[in-house]
């Protein structure tokens, strides 16, 4: 195909037939990428390096050749042979995989989920407005946050995109929706093409997905795409300078408004916190001299949003939801209503004066470090796969947080050293099992014999998990479940033991 024709392809109502489209990867976003180009009639080939058996049957049935086998090295012939039009791109293919590299030679149009469904969203009557969200952390909290926002408010919303529900998906919901909030990766935000959303919003940049993206410079570029023809606000946080940056970069339509939310007291179409209160100054006539009160940060405390992390996130998804127009009281009203899902900064247990908080959803330092300012007595368990990362800065800053600290995880050595350089005297262990199955109830098992009243034994690895666990939700219920069957009965002390790291 020509350009000129490719670029004509931006409805679902365009002529898709016979055109011939590669979809690199299986998951759950390249699944729902081969399905849509089936409905559209195209001829699609999809190049994984697995499948399960079922996924394989459902692609037969709709028409789709599914080509299994090793792509770290290129494609296989049957691939290169088939000669594809476009190539759309699973978000977990790095730029410099060999199978995407191939992917870019001779002028193929490379594309992501993202660009496809924004070419597509028109298949349910008029488009959905797109309010679109990335950031280091906090992005499925504050997405889940604004679109709950706005079907209080009587708007026809869903969550999507990174969020778990692929936006290929809901843009074919037969039922259609009025506004789609949708959560960006920075790997979707790569690969992204031209976006036009009602609304943006970056929530903060730490050092992320280096391995993936090559360096901070092209991660934050990937970041700061999310701004990019955005039409009436982009949403920027004033605690992180980088997010501003990113703003003051973007090329914008006309009239689209900078909103700032942030923690200390806000100015004009800034969001923030007086006095313990919760604040819009964005949209309001006197926004010069007056303020829409939204919550105080104790009635959030009590939903689970009391940390400096989630009232972050609670601003930014007030601001999304108030530039659509949503209601002061519909704002307030979900804010009290919401609970944060599992495996954020969720309260497993509370028992003897000790709470056990699973955060496992952070599995960077950044998220982390959100995580343990939360509280001030802290019994830490850290580590996984570091993909790299140091967390030197964050255990620097933690110190006077902790009351002691758990390593788990592959990567145990380095987090080791980084507690001997910045941390000397804090006790630290290190489970040093091998067997997945015991972890957790070793990790739990000493913590129950560091802590005592008023302490937080708080699950928060700084790392990711697929060393040891599935995934991070794997690794939150195995600790839920190892915390409930301590506290219903008592320690084995037939369980393999912790290796103390230092004194």
């Amino acid at each position: 195909m020509t350009a000129r024709e490719l670029d004509a392809l931006t409805s679902w109502n365009a002529d898709w037939t016979g055109v011939r489209v590669l979809v690199l990867g299986l998951g759950v976003t390249g699944f729902s990428v081969a399905d849509t180009l089936a409905e559209l009639g195209c001829t699609v080939l999809v190049a994984a390096s697995s499948a399960d058996e079922p996924t394989a049957e459902i692609l037969d049935v709709i028409g789709v050749e599914l080509v299994v086998g090793p792509l770290e090295h290129g494609v296989p012939d049957r691939v290169a042979r088939f000669e594809p039009d476009i190539v759309i791109v699973s978000p977990g293919f790095p730029p410099t995989h060999p199978a995407v590299v191939w992917a870019g030679q001779d002028g193929r149009a490379v594309w992501g989920d993202i660009e496809l469904a924004w070419r597509l969203r028109d298949k349910v009557g008029p488009p959905a407005e797109w309010i679109v969200v990335t950031g280091t952390n906090g992005k499925t909290t504050t997405v889940q946050l604004t679109a709950a926002m706005l079907v209080a408010a009587g708007v026809r919303a869903a969550p999507c995109g990174n969020v778990g529900v692929p936006v290929l998906d809901a843009i074919r919901d037969p039922g259609g929706f009025d506004v789609l909030v949708v959560e960006l990766s920075s790997f979707q935000l790569h690969y992204l093409g031209e976006l036009s959303p009602w609304a943006s919003a970056c929530l903060n940049i730490a050092d992320d997905h280096l391995d993936w993206h090559g360096s901070r410079e092209a991660y934050e570029a990937a970041k700061g795409k999310v701004y990019w023809g955005t039409r009436t606000a982009c949403v920027f946080n004033q605690d992180d300078p980088v997010t501003r940056r990113l703003v003051e970069a973007a090329e914008v339509v006309d009239g689209c408004r900078a909103i700032g939310f942030g923690l200390g007291i806000p100015g004009p179409s800034d969001f923030g916190i007086v006095d313990g209160i919760l604040c819009d100054r964005a949209f309001l006539d006197d926004r010069r001299n007056t303020a829409l009160e939204i919550a105080t940060v104790p009635e959030l405390t009590e939903v689970g949003l009391g940390g400096a992390h989630m009232l972050a996130n609670a601003l930014a998804a007030s601001a999304l939801a108030r530039s659509y127009g949503v209601p002061i009281d519909a704002v307030r009203q979900t804010l009290l209503a919401f609970r944060p899902d599992h495996h954020r900064t969720e309260l497993v247990a509370l028992e003897r004066g000790i709470r056990w908080i699973d955060d496992s959803k952070a599995t960077n330092a950044h998220a982390a470090q959100a995580s343990l300012t939360s509280f001030d007595s802290v019994v830490w368990m850290v580590g996984g796969l570091l993909k790299g990362a140091s967390l030197d800065e964050l255990i620097a800053r933690a110190v006077p947080r902790l009351k002691a600290a758990i390593i788990i995880g592959t990567d145990r050595a380095d987090v080791a050293a980084s507690f001997a350089r910045h941390a000397p005297q804090l006790p630290v262990f290190e489970v040093d099992t091998t067997d997945t199955n015991e972890v957790m109830p070793t990790a739990v098992r000493l913590a129950s014999e560091l802590a005592g009243d008023g302490d937080v034994v708080l699950l928060a690895p700084a790392a990711a998990s697929m060393d040891q666990f599935r995934d991070y939700a794997d690794r939150g219920s195995r600790f839920a479940d190892a915390v409930r069957e301590l506290l219903g009965g008592g320690p084995d002390d037939d369980k393999p033991s912790a290796t103390p790291k230092v004194p």
